[in-house]
């Protein structure tokens, strides 16, 4: 099986980069026409969608192409948040899914996520097997039969996902509930402001106009202090805050205090376990998870399996032990009985039907780890490798908290960054042991270990 390290383009959440300089269009419509090859489909269907970002219609207008000069019938469903994209994939019988998303990066990134007839993202060894046919030649006079495909428009995508979510919390009145909705100048623009009106809450929004530039900017789930200070200064019950294509969401309290993905997901773990709604009792996180919700979920009783960081791969868990929820800190949320991807507008419904239609301010709290996270750039200096000196660093600081915190450091999959992060009891020592991590890293970037 083909793994991560023998994939060139594609990191954990599809090919991303700076679009127009490594996200061209002509790599779009050779990814395009790749992925036909790959799927081995002579006419297959393919759904692309997108995300608010101006590079997008570019993109779009590649990716079709190179998909029907393979002979696809491609249909452009617009702008949609990626987790319709899975659901209409499955409703429609599509036998592939493109999305053209770089999630919440800066608008000047955009990448290219593959979904297949299963609504589930390629695996790595597919993905693998898109960049092996990257470099084939098309096919001249005479080798083949030239099958040209077609472009259209689909129309409606986001009332279908709507519907979808209409008809999977039919049952949650939000009647009275003031909620606020931060939807990053992304995705979720349309379709998130409308779920929650139809079912009954006072909605009040921030970032729903789009000029593709503005995404992500100021705002949505990687900038939460805009929608702390909104919440509190309208006397709003709750707000979420989507990201910019609409698969992760992080929330606010009516005292604007921050409920990230890791107590979110708590939260409708428990309702659902109660709820006897839970196969398998079990529940998958990552390794970021902070580890007071680890222990707070292993005491009530389930089974947890903690994964690599990355959405995928938290998917691959509950696959493997058909259990249904899992998800991460940054407020990606998977819940299979409704769909096979993170789903912010989702999870933000879960976690008002586990409160039962009371505000945050009455959760339950669990008292997290501090927890500290440090960006290191890698700038162009490639990869950190495997450092001895780093490796001997992390070793000698997780003997230090063993039994009480822990440290972990790794590569982005999807920015060029190295993730230092830790927990210790106390601030103090949470700040101390992270400087040294930060530092050894560092070195070793510099001296190209």
């Amino acid at each position: 099986m083909a793994g991560v390290s023998e994939r060139k383009l594609f990191g954990t959440d599809g090919v991303r980069g700076v679009a127009g300089i490594e996200i061209t269009a002509q790599l779009a419509l050779a990814l395009g026409r790749a992925a036909v090859r790959q799927g081995g489909r002579s006419a297959p269907r393919v759904l692309v969608v997108r995300d608010t970002r101006e590079s997008g219609e570019m993109l779009e207008a590649a990716m079709a192409a190179g998909l029907a000069s393979a002979g696809a019938e491609v249909l452009l469903g617009g702008v949609v948040p990626t987790p319709a994209a899975s659901l209409l994939i499955r409703r429609y019988g599509f036998d592939l899914g493109v999305v053209l998303s770089a999630s919440h990066n800066v608008y000047a990134d955009n990448g290219i996520k593959f979904f297949g007839a299963d609504g589930f993202k390629l695996s790595d060894e597919e993905e693998h097997q898109i960049e092996r046919h990257l470099d084939e030649p098309a096919p001249s006079s005479g080798e083949e039969e030239l099958r040209i495909g077609r472009i259209r428009q689909m129309h409606g995508a986001t009332e279908d996902y709507i519907r979808e979510l209409h008809t999977r919390f039919e049952s949650l009145s939000l009647a009275g509930v003031d909620v606020l909705l931060d939807c990053a100048n992304g995705a979720t623009y349309r379709a998130a402001p409308a779920i929650f009106e139809r079912l009954g809450a006072v909605v009040s929004t921030m970032a729903v106009e789009p000029d593709g530039r503005n995404i992500n900017a100021g705002c949505g789930s990687t900038h939460i202090e805009a929608l702390a200070a909104q919440v509190t200064a309208g006397g709003h019950d709750i707000g979420f805050a989507f990201d910019g294509d609409g698969d992760r969401v992080l929330a606010v309290d009516a005292d604007g205090m921050l409920v990230d993905g890791d107590e979110l997901l708590a939260l409708i773990a428990l309702h659902m376990l109660d709820e006897d709604r839970l196969p398998g009792r079990g529940v998958a996180l990552t390794v970021m998870t902070n580890f007071a919700f680890v222990a707070a979920l292993q005491q009530a009783g389930l089974e947890i399996a903690s994964t690599a960081v990355g959405d995928r791969y938290v998917l691959e868990a509950l696959r493997e032990r058909g259990w249904a929820l899992g998800g991460e800190q940054s407020g990606h949320i998977i819940e299979l009985g409704f769909a096979p991807s993170g789903d912010g507008i989702a999870a933000a419904l879960l976690v008002l039907e586990a409160l039962g239609g009371s505000d945050l301010r009455g959760r339950k709290r669990v008292e997290k780890l501090p927890q500290r996270l440090v960006n290191v750039p890698l700038g162009d200096r490639g990869g950190l490798g495997h450092s001895g000196a780093v490796e001997d660093a992390v070793a000698r600081e997780s003997q230090g908290l063993e039994g009480r915190g822990r440290v972990l450091v790794r590569a982005s999959g999807t920015e060029p960054l190295i993730r230092v992060m830790v927990e210790a009891p106390s601030e103090e020592e949470v700040d101390a042991v992270c400087s040294r991590l930060v530092a050894a890293v560092e070195a070793a970037l510099i001296k190209g270990d």
